[in-house]
C-alpha cells in the first residue's frame, strides 16, 4: 500500500471495503486535537482565502466580545444568555458533531450560549430578532447560538448581524415535531468585517423548516447552512440573496443531509456581483442515505455577473445511496444581463441604466417575496438599490 500527496486517494486506498467515501461522510469529533489546520487543499476549504480569516478557522484567541446583543422577547418566548451546566448541555443539541476544527473549538472553549426556546404548541405572532451589532473588527471573538422550537411550534427568528466584527459563529437548530418555523441570518456587515458561521439545524416528524441566509456586507463571509432529519415527512426550504462588491468574499455552502425517509429538501440561492474581485463560492451538497426512501431534493443557484473582474463559483453535488426516491435534481447558472430583456426595456424608452436597475431587481425580485417577513422583504429590496448605487452600473458588460 503507498500513500500519496492526495488525501483522497490515500482515504480510497486505506478505507476498509463497503465505506462510502465522500466529503459528505466527514468524521465529527468533539475533541479539538482530531482536527487538523486546513491548509486550503481539503475539499471543504479549497475556495476560501484563508488569510483572510484572521486565524477564525485555526488557532485565533477568543477574547471577551466586542459585539452587543439585544433582541426582543415576544410573550412565552424565552430569549437569554445561560453558562455552566444548561450552557454545557446544548451543546451538540442538534446532533452537530464537529467536522471542522473551529466549530469543534466553539462547542469546546465559548462558555455562554444565546438561547431561543419556544415552547411547543406556541403561535409566536411576531418575529423573534435578535441584533448582533460588533463594535471592534480587530477582536477575533466567537459565540454559540441555540434555536429551540418545541413541538407543533409556529416562530420566525431573525439574526441581524451589523457593525465591526471578527467572529467565528455555531447556530443550532432544534425544529421540533410537526413545527413550522423560520430562521433568517442577515449578514449586513461594515467593510472591514469577517464572519465564519456554521448552521446546523434537525428537523422533526412532520416539521416544516426554512432557512434564509443574506449576505452583502464584510470583507469575507463564509457560511455552512447544514440540515437533517429526526423522522419522516420533515421538510426543509434553503433560501439565499447575496451580493459581493470590489473585494468581497462571500461563499455558501449548504448540506441537506437526508437520513429519514419521505423527507423534502429545497434550495434556492441567488447572487450578484460588480467589481474588481469580488467572488461568490455556492456548493450546494445533498446526501441521499440509504434509509431515506421516497425522499424529493431540489437545488438551484443562479449568479448575475454586472462587471467586469468578478468570479463566481458554482457547485452542485447529489449523492444517492438508494433508488427509491421521488424525484432529485439541481440546477446551476453564472451570467451576464439577458440582452433581450435589456432590448425590449429600452425600446420601452428607459435608459439603460434603470433598464439594469430593473433587470436586478427582477431577479432578486421571487426569491424576497419567499421570505414571509413584509419589513424585511422591503428592507433587502431597499438594499439592493443602495448596492447598485456604489457602481451606479457604469462601466458594466
Amino acid at each position: 500500500m503507498t500513500l500519496t500527496d492526495n488525501p483522497v486517494a490515500d482515504a480510497i486506498e486505506t478505507a476498509a471495503p463497503g465505506t462510502v467515501l465522500s466529503h459528505l461522510h466527514p468524521a465529527g469529533s468533539f475533541d479539538v486535537a482530531d482536527h487538523e489546520l486546513p491548509t486550503g487543499r481539503e475539499e471543504i476549504w479549497r475556495f476560501t482565502p484563508l488569510k483572510r480569516l484572521r486565524g477564525l478557522h485555526a488557532d485565533a484567541t477568543f477574547q471577551p466580545s466586542a459585539t452587543s446583543c439585544t433582541w426582543n422577547t415576544p410573550e412565552s418566548v424565552r430569549v437569554e444568555g445561560v453558562d455552566g451546566d444548561e450552557a454545557r448541555a446544548l451543546r451538540g443539541v442538534s446532533g452537530l458533531v464537529p467536522n471542522t476544527r473551529f466549530t469543534a473549538r466553539v462547542l469546546a472553549e465559548v462558555p455562554s450560549t444565546l438561547l431561543v426556546d419556544v415552547p411547543a404548541d406556541l403561535q409566536v405572532s411576531e418575529p423573534v430578532v435578535v441584533d448582533l451589532a460588533g463594535e471592534d473588527a480587530t477582536v477575533t471573538e466567537a459565540g454559540h447560538v441555540v434555536l429551540r422550537f418545541g413541538r407543533h411550534s409556529q416562530a420566525v427568528v431573525v439574526l441581524n448581524h451589523t457593525g465591526h466584527s471578527s467572529m467565528v459563529q455555531v447556530v443550532e437548530v432544534v425544529v421540533g415535531e410537526g413545527a413550522q418555523v423560520s430562521v433568517i441570518s442577515l449578514q449586513d456587515w461594515a467593510d472591514d468585517s469577517v464572519h465564519l458561521t456554521h448552521h446546523q439545524a434537525t428537523v422533526g416528524r412532520d416539521a416544516s423548516y426554512k432557512h434564509v441566509a443574506i449576505s452583502f456586507g464584510g470583507d469575507l463571509v463564509r457560511m455552512d447552512s447544514n440540515v437533517a432529519y429526526d423522522g419522516p415527512g420533515g421538510a426543509a426550504e434553503l433560501l439565499g440573496l447575496y451580493f459581493a462588491d470590489a473585494g468581497q468574499h462571500i461563499e455558501h455552502r449548504l448540506f441537506a443531509d437526508h437520513t429519514a425517509p419521505r423527507t423534502k429538501s429545497n434550495v434556492v440561492y441567488k447572487g450578484a456581483l460588480q467589481g474588481q474581485g469580488a467572488h461568490t463560492v455556492w456548493v450546494g451538497n445533498v446526501l441521499i442515505r440509504k434509509v431515506a426512501e421516497g425522499i424529493e431534493t431540489y437545488e438551484e443557484n443562479r449568479n448575475l455577473v454586472l462587471t467586469d473582474g468578478c468570479q463566481a463559483d458554482s457547485v452542485p453535488n447529489l449523492e444517492i445511496e438508494t433508488g427509491e426516491i421521488e424525484g432529485a435534481g439541481h440546477a446551476s447558472a453564472t451570467g451576464r444581463f439577458d440582452d433581450e430583456q435589456l432590448f425590449y426595456l429600452r425600446a420601452r424608452g428607459i435608459d439603460e441604466a434603470e433598464a439594469r436597475r430593473l433587470v436586478v431587481h427582477g431577479f432578486f425580485n421571487d426569491l424576497i417575496r419567499k421570505i414571509g417577513v413584509p419589513s424585511l422583504q422591503e428592507k433587502l429590496m431597499d438594499t439592493v438599490e443602495q448596492e447598485l448605487a456604489k457602481n451606479v452600473l457604469r462601466d458594466t458588460l
